[in-house]
């Protein structure tokens, strides 16, 4: 079977394809100067592009890891935005935990597994 990789870069790539699968490397806001609901947002609108660039969406999502920078902080704001874009009856197996990200004023990083039509 084929692997699709694309936005490849030295170390890694965006998005990789397999067997039905597509995997996305860790999504973060475009902007850091947000809250936690506006990075969740941007998050959110990169990790729809990036599956529609594959050929998936949100409605086929299988799992996804979240990275907060602060649990007690963010996690009530992540997850209004998060309620609010994901459709009803399509919940992916999910973890979220806290997690030093890669820069002091990021707030959420996310990984996710979704499945091609």
């Amino acid at each position: 079977m084929s692997i699709r990789r694309l936005r490849t870069e030295a170390r890694y790539s965006e998005i990789v394809v397999h067997n039905g699968t597509v995997y996305l490397a860790g999504q973060l806001a475009d902007d850091y100067g947000g809250g936690i609901e506006e990075q969740t947002r941007q998050t959110l609108a990169n990790v729809d592009r990036l599956l529609a660039e594959a050929g998936s969406d949100r409605s086929r999502l299988l799992s996804v890891t979240i990275y907060l920078k602060d649990m007690a902080a963010d996690y009530a704001g992540l997850n209004a935005v998060w309620d609010a874009w994901l459709p009803a009856g399509c919940a992916p197996a999910r973890a979220c935990v806290e997690a030093r990200l890669y820069s002091d004023d990021a707030r959420v990083e996310m990984t996710v597994v979704a499945a091609l039509p």
